[in-house]
């Protein structure tokens, strides 16, 4: 797939753990780790909006695309 999930470099940069993201979200540890591990095939504008939230970032510092 061409858009890659940076979420945790974001995460790393922020020195929050998945545990604390899926606490502060409202999500569940399964779903972020999916979304995570690139594994999610689409995520909802309001999760999206709620990780920025979280780590204090832009869309773009967690989604990426690159040419295959």
């Amino acid at each position: 797939m061409a858009i890659i999930v940076n979420l945790d470099v974001m995460l790393a940069k922020r020195k929050m753990s998945l545990t604390e993201l899926s606490e502060k979200v409202d999500i569940t540890m399964s779903n972020l780790s999916i979304l995570k591990t690139g594994k999610a095939k689409a995520i909802r504008f309001s999760t999206l909006d709620a990780i920025c939230v979280a780590l204090d970032c832009q869309p773009g510092d967690i989604l990426e695309f690159r040419e295959e």
